[in-house]
């Protein structure tokens, strides 16, 4: 936390995934496998961020077409609407602790939220979790603004948008290659593997 201190924020910047809401991919899986009627471990090697995966988050493709990609890849026969409901189910509530968190940062600095996802999910998440999302005064999601992270310029677009120098913006991402490029682009990012990670960090900020 040396390069935190109280007063040398002026906004703060949250993933979402396993940062602020929790997810669970064994829990699609298992649903998957489950309308397939086949056992988890059978579709599970055949799951990859693939450039399918990567254009579905950049709102490139529907979420029709990229439920077909699946469809070929994990060589499962079900429907639009199995894959849907197993695709959300990767949602598993709110990550421990981080609600009061988000209550006590947004009474100091404007928060943020910068997450790689799709409009599936969006709409999902975007219903079940409205209160906790409520902190955020602006969610930046690579679907809607067509730039996934680790892209440099999707930080850059990011940091235009909020309206503040780079080195004033406290970034949280539990991916490490997300942490190593939102430094390269002069963000000040701390690495979450758990929620006590962001209590330190807001400690060290003096919120």
């Amino acid at each position: 936390m040396a390069s935190l201190a109280p007063g040398s924020a002026d906004a703060l910047l949250f993933d979402l995934g396993r940062v602020v809401l929790d997810t669970d991919f064994a829990r699609t899986l298992a649903c998957w496998a489950g309308h397939a009627g086949c056992e988890p471990a059978r579709i599970i090697g055949r799951f990859s961020a693939d450039e399918a995966y990567r254009c579905h988050e950049r709102g490139e493709i529907s979420d029709a077409e990229f439920f077909e990609s699946l469809r070929n890849s994990l060589g499962i026969d079900v429907s639009d609407a199995q894959f849907l409901e197993g695709w959300n189910a990767t949602f598993a509530g709110t990550m421990p602790e981080i609600e009061p968190l988000l209550a006590r940062a947004a009474r100091s600095l404007p928060l943020y939220a910068f997450s790689n996802t799709n409009r599936a999910h969006e709409a999902h998440f975007s219903q079940a979790f409205a209160g906790v999302l409520g902190y955020f005064q602006k969610l930046f999601l690579s679907s809607t603004i067509g730039l996934r992270k680790p892209e440099a310029a999707a930080y850059d677009h990011v940091v235009k948008e909020i309206g503040v120098p780079a080195g004033r913006i406290v970034f949280f991402d539990d991916l490490q290659e997300n942490i190593e490029s939102a430094r390269a682009r002069g963000l000040i990012a701390i690495h979450v593997t758990s929620t006590r990670d962001v209590a330190d960090a807001l400690a060290a900020l003096g919120i």
